[in-house]
Formats: structure tokens, sequence, C-alpha cells
């Protein structure tokens, strides 16, 4: 047990020699440079030099044998498999990241930082895609290479690594990728980083993600606008007729109306995960309205467990150019971010019967693609190991949400290749991802590095034998079930 301890000590020792002697960050600023801008389709031969000329060989020389996966739904955004294999008996981890970016906003940047270079200022590492998601997937690979030079060229498990360069565009052709091989992506345990923390300074663990449906509401009353001096008053205004459909949906402090968008409760095992969670607690994080949203919640609460319904835009005319006509048409665009146990198939019809008995027959409702809700149960026992590892290197109780506020293409993994899903975020709340100026905090990255090397060197110790209790979901019930040392096993084990 001491030796074992010690290796442990050791292997984190590597992991964060990697930050300080500059490893970490010379290998993100190439990753960096590399402009894999999903969002523009004429950076298509970027994204496939980040997987073909960058990440390939990166895994190559950690054992991995890789292979690209054209994208069936969308070429411009290829996919790389790769494969390291050691023992079919020990427990089979499927990884994954995304290689693509959103756009650079070339020139929105503070201090005239390019978004193509890392910029180090202080604690702060400035660049796109440094914390999503090319820093996040850089410190699990330079984790991974400490622990396989910690073993002597061995992990202690078989790891799988699906990396996208899609995420950004919602992640097209993933699903069908997984669907079509199946096999292929087989595990016990999902094990992947993107996202953000609670809190700078606390390490979290989250097991799934809200849901995300984007839809329109639209006022189309005639072809063309008329003088408002002339009509006005007996004409129809449609961003007028829109304002109070929206009304009818949210009360004056944001409280879903309708009952079809609301979820059901929230269960126990997930408010006693939130029971300690507080947002906005970094200090560039915006200010939390209390009052906002569904009363007798907590802040987590309403973020994690809760469901919103946000109006992101509202168009009508030219604002900054008005002219004096009544416009013709309105429209608003939605986002309702969604919990598991949400009737999210139902949201046309549901939104239709809400508008048309509130007297808004002339608002059109056009829903465009969901993407499910996740949630591992926070008891199942991978979730306790994870937990337990973590506070184990840093010294500090990690953060448990159930699910991410946000919405990641955790579905596929979940609810696809069954798997349970379990996330462990490097970057921040505040860390302006999507936005000029994204950046990582290097204390944060060093932590992290320590830690995923604790987690990966956990995976290696798992023995495996077909009596004992899972530690996790059981591949096609076939494959033999995790179970680990008593110091460290998860729980049921």
């Amino acid at each position: 047990m001491k030796d074992t301890f010690a290796t442990r000590d050791a292997v984190i020792a590597r992991a964060t020699d990697i930050f300080d002697t500059g490893g970490l960050l010379a290998t993100l600023r190439r990753r960096v440079a590399i402009r894999s801008e999903s969002q523009e389709p004429a950076q298509a031969a970027q994204s496939l030099a980040y997987l073909q000329d960058e990440i390939a060989p990166a895994l190559a020389r950690l054992g991995f044998t890789t292979r690209l996966l054209a994208n069936p739904v969308a070429a411009h955004a290829p996919l790389l498999f790769a494969e390291r294999h050691e023992d079919p008996t020990l427990p089979t981890v499927l990884t994954y990241a995304h290689g693509d970016v959103v756009r650079g906003y070339e020139g929105q940047w503070a201090d005239g930082r390019s978004p193509w270079e890392v910029t180090v200022d202080g604690d702060r590492w400035y660049g796109r895609g440094t914390a999503d998601n090319k820093g996040q997937h850089t410190i699990n690979l330079a984790a991974l290479e400490a622990v396989i030079a910690a073993r002597g060229g061995k992990l202690g498990f078989n790891l799988k690594i699906i990396v996208e360069t899609g995420e950004e565009i919602d992640s097209p052709g993933l699903k069908a990728v997984c669907e079509a091989a199946k096999d292929t992506f087989a595990a016990d345990l999902f094990l992947a980083s993107d996202g953000p923390r609670v809190s700078a300074d606390r390490p979290t663990v989250f097991l799934g993600s809200r849901g995300e449906l984007n839809l329109e509401l639209r006022v189309d009353l005639r072809s063309g606008a008329h003088h408002s001096g002339n009509w006005g008053g007996v004409l129809a205004n449609p961003v007028v007729i829109l304002s109070h459909a929206i009304a009818s949906l949210l009360d004056a402090r944001g409280r879903i109306a309708v009952e079809g968008l609301r979820p059901p409760a929230i269960p126990d095992a997930v408010r006693l995960a939130l029971a300690d969670i507080e947002l906005g607690q970094d200090a560039s994080s915006p200010a939390i309205d209390p009052d906002w949203g569904e009363p007798g919640l907590s802040p987590a609460e309403r973020v994690v467990a809760w469901n919103a319904f946000e109006v992101l835009a509202i168009k009508a005319a030219d604002v900054d150019a008005p002219i004096g006509a009544i416009p013709p048409v309105a429209r608003a665009i939605c986002q309702w971010r969604f919990v598991v146990g949400s009737d999210w198939t139902r949201v046309r019809q549901n939104l239709e019967a809400h508008l048309s008995q509130h007297g808004f027959s002339d608002v059109q409702v056009i829903v465009h693609e969901a993407v499910e809700a996740t949630r591992l149960d926070p008891e199942n026992p991978w979730v306790e190991w994870a937990l337990r590892s973590i506070q184990r290197t840093t010294g500090k109780k990690p953060a448990l949400l159930p699910n991410l506020g946000g919405t990641l293409p955790n579905a596929i993994f979940a609810n696809v290749l069954k798997l349970p899903t379990v996330w462990v975020p490097h970057a921040y709340p505040a860390c302006s991802q999507h936005a000029p100026n994204e950046h990582l905090l290097a204390s944060g990255a060093r932590e992290s590095l320590a830690l995923m090397a604790e987690l990966w060197w956990d995976l290696g110790d798992i023995h495996t034998t077909s009596d004992q209790g899972a530690a996790g979901t059981t591949r096609n019930n076939r494959a033999p079930r995790p179970a680990v040392s008593s110091h460290k096993a998860p729980s049921g084990a």
C-alpha cells in the first residue's frame, strides 16, 4: 500500500512538472494557433489539420492507434478515433474532446491580443480555445502522458478517444457515427472534460447536461410596412402581439407560466447534491438577480435542476434606423433549456395550445432540433469514486452537479452508447468562452493536471473480477465488472 501511494505521489509530481517546465503552455500555444473555426466552413482544412497533424501524432507517441472518421452529415467537420488496448480483462474508458472553436472575433480582443496566440497575463492564458476545449483536452492528454511514464509504459486500463471538430455547430454527425459503430465505442465508463467548474477554485464533477431546444416565435401579418400616421390604430402591430404573447409565457420575474415547459419536481438526490453549491463566487461573475426565475429555489437549483425559457433576440425592423411605419413581421428567437423528465417532444404542441388559449392564434411556433437532457444518478458508484479521487489530490471537497446548466452532446454517450458519464471541467464560469478574451487560469490548469493524473492513475489501479459488484455500467453485460482496492473502491464495489 505504501509503495502504491508513493507512486501516486510521483505521477502527480510528473504531471505538475509538465506545467512547471512550460510543456503544457508550449503545446497549447501550438494548438491555439490552428484556426479550427467550425462556424466557418472555409476553415475545414484547419479542422482536418488539427486532427491529422497535431492530435494524431501526439496520441501515436502515447501508444495509441488512430484513424480519421469521415463525417456522414458534415464533411467539413471530421472526427478522429484513437485507441490504446492493453488487456481485454481490464476496464475500458471512453473519453472525448472537440478540436473546433467558435469564431475568433479578431480585432475585438482587449489590448490588441490575437485570438490565435496564447498571451500570458498574470494567471490568465488568453487565446481562442484555451478554455473551450483545446486547453481542457491538452491537460487531459498531458496527465495521461505522466501516468504512462510513471507506470513504465502502461496505463493499467484500456482507453478510447473520440475527437470531433463540430461541437460548436451542435456536433453534426457525431450521433450517426456512434450509432453506426456502437461496438467500436463500447466502454465501462465515459470520462471527459468540458464546460466550467462552479467557481475557479473549486474542482467540479458534473454528470450530464440540460437539454437545449431553439425555437422561433413569428407573427407575420402582411406583405409590407404601412405608414404609421395613415394606418396607425387600425392595423394590428405584430410587435405588440408578439410582446404580449411572450409575456404570457413568462411572468414579469421570469417564472415559466406554460405548464408543458416546466420540469418535474426536483429529486431529493439532486437537491442534496446542490445543497452546498454557490454560483457566482468569482469576482468577474455577473451579479445574480435573487428574485428572478422560479421562486423558492436556490440559484444553483434554478440553473442546474430547473428549466429556463430565454428570449435571445427580437427583430421587427431596423432599430438603428427606424421609419414611421407599422412593421409587417415580428420575430423572436428563443431558447428552452430543460432537465431530465421535461416533455421536450411536445414543445410545439404545448406552446401552440397555450398561445391559442390566450388569444394569440397569429403567433407561429417554429421548433428546431433539440438536444436531449441527461443526468447520471448522483448515487452511481462511479461518482463517489471520482469525488474521492479528486478530494484526495486537491484537499478540496469537489462540487457535484447532477448536470451542467449548459448543453453538451452527452446524450450520445449516455443514451446511444449507454455509458455512465462523468465530466471533470477545467475552465471556470467567467472564462469568456465563445467571446473575445477567452482565457484559461494557469493556477486551475496546474491543479487540473494533478487531479486528472490521479484519476487516470486510479483507473489503472482498478482490477477486474466477474463476481464483484459493478462500479459502473458493464459493457454489453459481458465485460468484467471493475472493482478496486478498498482505499479507493467505488461504493458498492
